[in-house]
């Protein structure tokens, strides 16, 4: 090889990752296990485009180690600006290191040096070998390196779009050779390391001084000759000025393990970078890593078809679906497009693939005998079919008038959630990249759940959109495929297909019935809490002697901090805190009659923004269309949304006010609801298998009560009110993993008095403290927590250096077991009595799901019988250590048949 041939690659490889990891949304990297793998697909990406442009004879990669360098010892100052890295971030350098040597490629570090110094050590290697070398570094200091020989590859965005720093660039740019870059960087500061320039001088006067004096010595020399305010601040900074140009030397003759032949590059292994790739569930790196360097592959590459190639589409030609349908002999995924919200919606296509086979059609110009195959195979629960967000092609279907699909065999949202919960986009199109690599054209995403909501056909031109919802409906079939492979790993299978699909349905009735709304009583309460809100308003602006915005956060701070002189809160970007923690908090200290009105003027406004979300959801049907969210919460808990029902207050006056709004519908006798008693805390007895709290619940006394006896050692007849109130605080932190400090706020005592009344609980409840701890060691070692019903929940977080981050983890991983559980019980629970009242033919139904209650309309003469179906089917969810208790209570009014 001669020398013109020898080309020499250096990356800044914390400044290649950096970059990756801002560049690119964190929530879209991650694989099944919870690692996050932004940086290192941000990484990969670029050096494969380096090395396919560039085309490098001889590489290295050089890290940080750590902030401490001979600079900081010098200057304890130096890049002290910087934020400290994520823990996201750090824990993904070792994988790309892992990434280099599956690569080939070498990479170093040096104590008390920095990436830079082993760069220009490198360079000057290099250049002695007569290599041409290249420089991909965001750090500026790399810029002094430029020569005819050296280019620096600087990013200007993202992770793709580099500028050739060559000397003329530099010129150009900077007004000064590379040569004296240095010299400029001293004079005007670098403020990503915490150097600091001379005040009033910027690049343009500094340039112009150093093309003026020759160097920097020589104006330093000359500085008394420099007139003008710039001048005096050259002067009255010169050690300064002197300190940072010492700082920002590269040093370019480190002793270092690699010599320049040790850099060769001979390419990258096909097995390692094959079983990283299949490791971190990177598809389409592998794709592109063959197609740019498949010259440089160590290993045979295996050869992969495109997924899709030979995917036949055709249009539905009328009366041909009944042919196409019958010929297919496996699970047939339906892609659609439309527009859907909570319990309604419209379709604008539809496509079907099974077997490499895709139909497409207009569903609302089926003919009489497809649109007669069409229902009969809806109904038909032996005919699998597999779709991405059932829930909302079932609203559909309701609104058509098919009947409720049957024979859901798979849910792509539901299977991605289940295999990730923290997850926060199901988009198919996110899914089809995530698991099997393959890009979608956008009209291709269906509407509905983590999708393109609303998706308007009009988007895409028939050709188009035919071509792009059958390629949907073939990667439907196909994600539905390899999420199943990934599920029975996980042994999440069986909850998939028994709980979480067969919800979906459930749900989807639900919502599509709604629950009857007196829109007459919202429109009163809400007036009332409007009269309350300005009642406060008027009594803060009395107090404090003038009007004034009570919602400006800035103008609370003024007269709170400044005028009223009261104790300071949590410093923020913007002043000190006012939001509703900091003025309780404020309050308890001062009981300042301006807090309590500022207080009571916040939660009048928040109840009168439910009620009035309320009025605005009540639909023409006199009915209020709630969405049941099931991928929101990882614990496995609904939620939901348009309007949220979990934030309506359960047990204050107001709260109970606007229950009373929800009425029974035409047609029905009553509401029922069915509860259960202290699920947590029953689950946590079973689970932890203490015999002090079993007893308490088989007592049949006040659990709370019973518990508190127990703990405190007085008879429960001796328990007080305060008593109480401390242990069912105790024993629900338990469940929810609430921090010792968490305890103290809540109690509103000091954390050592809450460390002792939790030191009192474990003393007599040792089995729940060995469960606690048990939980979290086993989920240290296996990186997952898992309910009684096998849903899993995994922490990577667990292991991070980071200790906010492992505390934060260790409390979710104690709660997760207990939560989702408990979650698991009351769908199990909704789905046995959807069940039983579908089979014995009730006219009766369930039309609400809101923390651990159900609420039923009860058709006439069927409250008896539905109380008893109900009661059994909830309290036979489970088999725990302890009984089920359900309550029960029936009125006109979901306050009303309140227990």
């Amino acid at each position: 090889m001669t020398a013109s041939q020898t080309r020499l690659l250096l990356i800044d490889g914390h400044s290649m990752a950096f970059r990756a990891f801002f560049a690119l949304p964190a929530e879209k990297f991650s694989t099944d296990d919870g690692q996050v793998t932004n940086a290192v697909y941000g990484f990969a990406s670029m050096l494969i485009n380096l090395l396919r442009d560039h085309e490098p004879t001889h590489i290295a990669v050089a890290f940080d180690v750590s902030r401490r360098t001979f600079r900081t010892e010098e200057y304890a100052e130096y890049k002290d600006g910087r934020d400290q890295a994520p823990a996201e971030f750090k824990s993904q350098i070792p994988i790309i290191q892992d990434l280099l040597e599956a690569f080939g490629i070498k990479w170093l570090t040096k104590d008390n040096y920095e990436a830079d110094d082993i760069i220009a050590t490198l360079a000057n290697r290099g250049e002695a070998a007569g290599a041409k070398t290249l420089i991909s570094s965001g750090d500026r200091d790399a810029i002094q390196l430029v020569n005819d020989e050296v280019t620096v590859l600087y990013p200007v965005k993202g992770v793709t779009d580099l500028a050739h720093y060559t000397p003329e660039a530099i010129e150009e740019k900077y007004g000064v050779p590379p040569g004296r870059y240095r010299d400029l960087a001293a004079l005007v500061g670098e403020k990503a390391d915490n150097l600091p320039g001379v005040p009033g001088v910027g690049p343009k006067t500094a340039a112009k001084w150093i093309a003026k004096y020759g160097s920097l010595d020589d104006l330093v020399a000359k500085a008394d000759e420099i007139g003008g305010k710039a001048g005096q601040s050259l002067r009255d900074h010169l050690d300064q000025v002197l300190r940072n140009y010492r700082l920002n030397y590269l040093v370019a003759d480190l002793d270092l393990p690699a010599g320049f032949d040790d850099l060769a590059w001979e390419g990258w292994s096909v097995q390692d970078t094959g079983d990283l790739f299949d490791a971190l569930q990177f598809r389409t790196l592998g794709d592109r890593l063959n197609n740019s360097l498949r010259d440089k592959a160590v290993g045979e590459i295996a050869s992969k078809e495109t997924e899709t190639k030979d995917l036949h589409a055709r249009r539905l030609e009328p009366g041909g679906l009944g042919e196409w349908l019958g010929a297919r002999e496996g699970e047939v995924a339906v892609a659609y497009t439309g527009r859907f919200e909570s319990g309604t919606g419209s379709f604008d296509s539809i496509a079907l693939a099974e077997g490499g086979e895709a139909l497409w059609f207009d569903p609302s110009q089926l003919d009489a005998e497809d649109d007669r195959v069409w229902v009969e195979w809806l109904r038909d629960g032996e005919r699998g079919k597999v779709v991405h967000d059932a829930k909302a092609f079932n609203w559909g279907a309701g609104a058509a008038g098919w009947p409720e699909p049957a024979g859901l065999r798979a849910d792509t949202v539901i299977a991605a959630y289940l295999l990730k919960p923290e997850q926060r986009s199901y988009a198919l199109g996110d899914l089809a990249m995530q698991y099997l690599g393959r890009e979608l054209e956008e009209a291709a995403q269906p509407a509905g759940q983590g999708a393109l909501e609303g998706l308007d056909a009009a988007m895409a031109d028939g050709d188009s959109r035919f071509e792009a919802d059958c390629a949907a409906a073939a990667t439907i079939a196909d994600l539905a495929v390899e999420q199943r492979r990934r599920l029975d790993e996980r042994q999440q299978t069986r909850l998939a297909e028994e709980l979480e699909y067969p919800v979906t349905g459930l749900l989807a009735r639900m919502e599509i019935a709604g629950i009857a709304a007196d829109e007459g009583h919202f429109a009163g309460i809400e007036a009332s809490f409007a009269a309350k809100s300005k009642e406060a308003t008027d009594e803060a602006h009395r107090i404090v002697g003038r009007r004034f915005n009570v919602g400006s956060p800035k103008q609370l701070q003024e007269i709170l901090f400044d005028e009223l002189e009261m104790p300071k809160t949590k410093r923020t970007k913007t002043g000190y805190t006012t939001n509703a923690e900091a003025l309780q908090q404020l309050y308890v200290k001062t009981q300042h009659p301006l807090l309590e009105q500022l207080l009571r003027f916040r939660d009048v406004e928040k109840l009168k923004q439910i009620v009035a979300s309320l009025r605005a959801t009540i639909q023409p049907d006199g009915r209020i269309h709630t969405t049941f969210h099931q991928t929101v919460a990882a614990t496995g808990r609904l939620s939901s949304s348009d309007p949220n029902l979990q934030n309506i207050p359960v047990r204050s006056e107001a709260g109970r006010d606007i229950r009373a709004g929800f009425v029974v519908g035409d047609g029905y006798e009553s509401l029922m609801t069915m509860d259960y008693s202290q699920i947590e805390m029953r689950i946590m007895a079973s689970l932890t298998g203490d015999e002090g709290l079993i007893d308490a619940f088989k007592s049949g006394e006040d659990v709370h009560r019973a518990v508190a006896a127990k703990v405190f050692g007085v008879a429960p007849g001796e328990v007080t009110a305060e008593h109480r109130r401390k242990i069912k605080a105790m024993s629900y932190g338990l469940a929810y993993g609430l921090s010792t400090y968490g305890l103290s706020q809540q109690l509103g005592v000091s954390t050592e008095e809450a460390q002792q009344l939790s030191d009192e609980y474990f003393d007599r409840f040792g089995k729940v403290r060995d469960f606690l701890h048990r939980t979290v060691e086993e989920a240290r070692k296996t990186g997952y927590t898992e309910t009684m019903m096998g849903r899993r929940r995994y922490f990577p977080d667990l292991t991070s250096d980071n200790r906010q981050r492992r505390e934060m983890a260790e409390r979710a991983a104690l709660n997760a077991p207990i939560q989702g559980s408990a979650a698991d019980i009351m769908k199990t629970a909704m789905l046995r009595v959807d069940r039983e009242l579908r089979r014995d033919r009730f006219d009766s139904r369930v039309l609400l799901q809101v923390h651990d209650e159900l609420v039923c309309e009860v058709a006439p003469g069927e409250a008896d019988r539905l109380e008893e179906l109900v009661r059994e089917q909830m309290a036979g969810a489970a088999e725990l250590a302890v009984p089920l208790t359900v309550s029960a209570g029936f009125g006109d009014s979901w306050e009303a048949a309140a227990h």
